[in-house]
């Protein structure tokens, strides 16, 4: 951690922590049910007719649900600064703790699949950022890179 985040740590504790800690943790949720912020400091991906709409449409992949989840759980836990904050494999449904490099910033992201049949699957993702009105589209450039770093799995 820097002295930076240290001592903002002092104002906003979640920054002062390490890894997932310094937040509560996180309990499965509905994500048909997510209650978007006023702020425009989240970006949630998934689905196309998916409730409420995404900002960003991930079309079904063709693997069985259960082999989705420890796909993107394998390749998501790789990022720089992510650390797992729960994960519920009953649900195929993971939180991370995502940190900013210098001031630590904690932002929250939540992975889900579901079955698209027997052969396909779908994923939602929605990242959110703790503090702030604004994440100056850290949240989005977020889910398009590990989306990327998804597919480049398959290509090799």
């Amino acid at each position: 951690m820097t002295p930076f985040a240290w001592i903002l740590g002092l104002f906003l504790p979640a920054c002062g922590a390490d890894g997932a800690g310094g937040l509560p943790v996180p309990q499965p949720m509905d994500m048909t049910r997510i209650v978007r912020p006023a702020s425009p400091n989240t970006w949630l991906a998934g689905p196309a007719k998916m409730t409420p709409p995404p900002d960003m449409t991930i079309p079904p992949v063709a693997m069985p649900a259960d082999a989705l989840y420890q796909k993107a759980k394998a390749v998501f836990t790789k990022q720089p600064r992510t650390y797992v904050a729960a994960d519920y494999p009953k649900y195929r449904q993971i939180h991370f703790v995502v940190r900013s490099e210098i001031l630590n910033y904690p932002d929250l992201v939540t992975v889900e699949v579901d079955p698209d049949g027997p052969t396909h699957a779908t994923m939602t993702i929605w990242s959110r950022s703790v503090y702030g009105h604004s994440d100056l589209g850290v949240n989005k450039a977020r889910i398009e890179a590990w989306l990327a770093t998804l597919k480049a799995t398959d290509e090799r």
